[in-house]
């Protein structure tokens, strides 16, 4: 952050604080909307499809409290030693009823219940009367108006049944699919209250809601352009006269562009406002390496009244697809490497609260995964705003799987799903690719274009296979297949991996051909399946599949290799454990060399591997081979490029001895709200510290304060639970209460162990707790010169001469003039027009005035409001870059104002200046600028808002002081 915004963010901090009355950030809209989160305190009901148990009176007062996220039944690690197959008839194949009361008050505003996607059949009753059912399936969001079913000022009854039974109309039943479907009401739940006057949800047509696309993105010139299309329905009886006032605001809550529009809307209308603006300035773009977010917030004014708003959050990025260099992010190819990702959880299957989305995309970046796909089904929201938070593409597809059904409601069903996923999601930077197909398949042309006609911006995937599909991209953008062994491919265009094999050797025939855009393994968890014959399939302990981590989120000890390919930072990671037998050794690093001691008795130094396995890799694993095992200590050290080196140490294990317990409390607070998790691990070590991989030893866990075991005593493998990799790992539920919680973890013949973390406390208004203050500054651009000057948009002139006094009246700063003025009676003030300086602003820079005056020029502000102000000028010498088709070519031949001598360092004066005494300013010269930037003063200052403000810009010497252009802002 450069020294102004500094100032700026630490000044306007302590001035919000002062002024803010109200719990909304400063600045931020204070409209009609709400949106109260649902999630705690339902009842809940198991069974019973045929009852009544939605009528108003019914006493629900013996069902079970729980709240959501929440699943119908916890699972244990074998699947509860069900033995469905692929189409699972018969798990998790019931209802669930869930009843709640609210309170609205007289307002009588519209009323809405936001679903983020329940399993899978959802009727909603309120007040005993039927409101709806959604049936496109349990993956994507939805909602219902209740307005009408609402009896304002008094307590109102929700009843909600979730059908979870085997369909053939909803995807993606009926199966087969190599995942399970879960159930329950198992993401976030909203009650959203609006004007009557509101931007509608992006998911109910094609035009609705807000859609934000960035039809140029200039990664060379630092600009972009953003398009903005916001939907507004009314639901008056009259005719509104209606604003949207939308403002593209930076990380720092600055309101960097503010784009305004007007119209009148019909009774029933809804009406899409399309508002396009660019950014010029400053322009900050979204990668992998800097996940640049800005806030687009939009508000809803009628008769000058802020009535509702909305706001999304994009990142400028510009990705293609070369045909030649594979996949480009801002003009530079990237090598996409990731892992695919399953939703669900131990025990709790698919209801994971928002902190896990987070931790998983936590991970995938502490790794060095820069892709994620959503396998098989569109994923919760707050997956999405970690990729986008944190810099990870997302590849999200349609909930699917081999299985294409005949029926077309089932093919209605899809197209809805599809729609829903992309209308959802679509503001998102980090989606890259949709899935228009169906896994395995190939290309779906009923999928492609549907996607294509919700956004057209976005590659499609074919996700094939050799052995089902089409084996080209077809239809769609990108070859996506499923590369597990050879391959059908002729190299006619690129290819990528939505599916692979995991490791170095695997990574290095991606980055080896740039034609090979990527690689997303299969998979980044282990997973619950039906899958007949997986190695695990008929375990009595743990059914889960695959996964670089177990379904605890633990990584296996080979996962480590992708820091040392994939990261910046340094790191030495020793593979295999000490211990008697070993005689290879293999290190993960990205030092130049690494040297390995035993017993602190250097053996051998040497570089990476030299196999050609491993061709493309920036930093294959170092092979130590035939080493000769001492009981003790081995210490790899590594020496980097830098100088720097770093070391590894692994120890012979010895007895296990003591449990070390961590709660895994990183990325974001554990909230008290009945359904937050955290992870506890509690690892089995020696007297050294020392993980013992190989120990069985049982772990108790107990909890003390406001939280709970999951699945304790529920006999589902939960607590006590069995070590993998010497690690016991344990869900822990918060309760409702914030404070202190404790978790200890016991074995019989181990030292005991315990962690502590704090509960915060749980607000249920999920505007403040996402709203952020927004500081809307008042600023002009004037451009100085004489009148001949050649003025572009967004500017204002300002035209001198010599013969009168030259003054400004401002535009945006009712009543406020500036004056320039020579400093001493002996100066004299010289105006020039145009003269064809190349650059971004050269029509600022190249014509202006000077001042020869040895006491500088004074620019004057007279009437400003009371306030702080920030003050840029731009001060460069110009001259003409002028050919023979120029009309100004006669005028330079008379011109003798650019031959006058200049001061190349100016100082800038005054006593309202705010943090400093004075300014230097090195000014430029020249008549081409356009890889460089023109001298520029930025400052701060006050006024009382009576006394005049004088800001004098003195020369070195006798020389005069050029000043082109100024910009004057406001802050609120």
């Amino acid at each position: 952050m450069n020294q102004f915004k500094f100032l700026l963010i630490t000044f306007l901090m302590v001035f919000s604080c002062v002024v803010k009355s109200q719990e909304l950030p400063f600045g931020f809209p204070n409209t009609d909307r709400s949106k109260t989160i649902l999630n705690p305190d339902w009842k809940f009901h198991l069974g019973d499809p045929d009852a009544k148990y939605y009528e108003k009176d019914f006493d629900d007062s013996n069902w079970e409290t729980v709240h959501v996220p929440h699943t119908l039944e916890l699972t244990s690690l074998t699947l509860d030693d069900v033995k469905d197959e692929k189409t699972q008839p018969t798990f998790h194949r019931k209802v669930g009823w869930y009843r709640r009361n609210i309170t609205l008050g007289n307002s009588k505003k519209k009323v809405f219940l936001e679903f983020e996607g329940a399993h899978q059949v959802t009727d909603l009753w309120v007040n005993g009367q039927h409101v709806g059912q959604h049936v496109v399936g349990g993956y994507t969001p939805f909602h219902f108006d209740i307005s009408p079913y609402i009896i304002w000022g008094k307590q109102n009854q929700i009843t909600l049944l979730l059908d979870n039974r085997r369909s053939e109309l909803v995807p993606p039943d009926p199966g087969p699919f190599d995942y399970v479907k879960f159930s329950g009401l198992y993401r976030d739940v909203y009650l959203v209250e609006t004007n009557a006057v509101h931007v509608t949800f992006n998911w109910e047509s094609l035009n609705s809601g807000v859609h934000i696309t960035t039809p140029t993105i200039d990664v060379v010139n630092k600009n972009a352009t953003i398009n903005i299309k916001t939907s507004v329905q009314s639901e008056r009886d009259e005719v509104v006269h209606c604003k949207l006032s939308t403002r593209i605001i930076d990380k720092e809550g600055i309101v960097v562009r503010r784009i305004t529009s007007e119209a009148q809307i019909k009774p029933g209308e809804e009406y899409q406002f399309n508002q396009i603006g660019s950014l010029e300035d400053d322009v900050n773009f979204w990668d992998i390496d800097n996940p640049y977010l800005y806030r687009v917030n939009s508000v809803v004014l009628v008769d000058g009244k802020e009535v509702d708003f909305v706001e999304n959050k994009i990142g400028l990025r510009k990705f293609e697809l070369d045909p030649v260099r594979g996949f480009i992010l801002n003009n530079k190819p990237i090598e996409l490497i990731g892992f695919n990702r399953h939703q669900q959880y131990p025990y709790i299957g698919d209801a994971v609260p928002n902190r896990l989305h987070y931790k998983d995309m936590l991970q995938f970046k502490e790794f060095g995964f820069n892709i994620m796909r959503t396998a098989h089904y569109p994923q919760d929201d707050a997956l999405l705003e970690a990729c986008d938070e944190l810099g990870i593409f997302a590849y999200e597809e349609a909930p699917t799987w081999i299985g294409i059904s005949q029926n077309d409601k089932w093919w209605n069903n899809l197209e809805k799903a599809t729609r829903a996923m992309v209308r959802n999601h679509r503001n998102h930077p980090s989606i890259v690719m949709w899935g228009a197909g169906v896994n395995h398949r190939g290309y779906v042309p009923r999928i492609h274009n549907t996607v294509k006609q919700e956004d057209p911006t976005r590659l499609t995937a074919s996700q094939g296979a050799r052995w089902t599909g089409w084996q080209t991209s077809g239809l769609t953008d990108i070859n996506a297949n499923m590369l597990y062994g050879p391959f059908l491919w002729d190299r006619s265009e690129p290819i990528f991996a939505m599916e692979g094999r995991r490791g170095p050797e695997e990574v290095a025939k991606y980055k080896r051909d740039p034609l090979m855009t990527g690689l997303i393994s299969w998979t980044a968890h282990a997973y619950y399946t039906f899958h007949p014959n997986h190695d695990k399939a008929n375990s009595k302990l743990d059914r889960t599949r695959s996964g670089l981590m177990t379904i605890f989120r633990y990584p296996r000890p080979r996962l480590n290799w992708y820091k040392s390919e994939q990261l910046k930072e340094p790191i030495v990671f020793i593979q295999e454990e000490w211990k008697e037998g070993l005689e290879n050794l293999t290190v993960y690093s990205n030092a130049e060399e690494v040297e390995l001691f035993i017993n602190n008795k250097s053996i051998v130094k040497q570089g990476p591997s030299k196999d050609t396995i491993y061709n493309g890799l920036d930093n294959p694993p170092f092979k130590f081979e035939n080493i000769k095992y001492e009981k003790g200590k081995v210490l790899a050290k590594g020496y980097f490029k830098s100088g720097k080196t770093l070391e590894a140490v692994k120890l012979t294990p010895e007895r296990p001895y003591a449990i070390e317990l961590e709660l895994d409390s990183s990325g974001q607070e554990f909230i008290a709200d009945g359904s937050d998790i955290v992870i506890a691990y509690a690892k089995i070590v020696d007297k050294n510290g020392t993980v013992l991989k190989d120990a069985k030893n049982v772990i108790s866990f107990f909890v003390q304060g406001d939280a709970s075991i999951i699945g304790d005593g529920g006999n589902i493998n939960a607590n006590p639970m069995f070590p993998e990799y010497g690690v016991a790992p344990v869900l822990i539920r918060a309760g409702k209460t914030p404070g202190p919680i404790s978790v200890s973890a016991k074995s019989k013949g181990l030292k005991s162990a315990m962690a502590s973390m704090d509960l915060a406390r749980f607000s249920a208004n999920e505007i403040l707790n996402k709203a952020q203050v927004i500081y809307d500054f008042n600023v002009e651009r004037v451009d100085i010169g004489a009148a001949d000057q050649l003025l572009q948009f967004g500017w204002n002139p300002w035209n001198g001469s010599e013969t009168e006094n030259n003054d400004y009246k401002f535009n945006n700063h009712k009543g406020a003039l500036v004056k320039i003025r020579k400093k001493s009676s002996d100066g004299i003030l010289r105006w020039l027009g145009e003269m064809n300086v190349i650059g971004k602003y050269g029509f600022a820079y190249g014509d202006g005035v000077i001042a020869m005056d040895n006491q500088g020029l004074d620019l004057i502000f007279e009437n400003l409001s009371k306030g702080t102000y920030k003050l840029v000028t731009w001060h460069h010498a110009p001259s003409s870059n002028s050919d023979s088709m120029d009309p100004n070519r006669e005028k330079l031949k008379r011109i003798k104002i650019p031959d006058l001598p200049y001061s190349d360092s100016i100082r800038v004066n005054s006593k309202a200046m705010i943090g400093v005494e004075f300014k230097e300013i090195v000014v430029t010269a020249g008549k081409e600028m356009q890889w460089a930037s023109p001298g520029k003063s930025v400052i701060t200052f006050y006024t009382d808002g009576s006394a005049p403000v004088i800001i004098n810009f003195k020369p070195e010497l006798n020389r005069g002081v050029w000043l082109n252009a100024l910009e004057l802002s406001e802050w609120k």
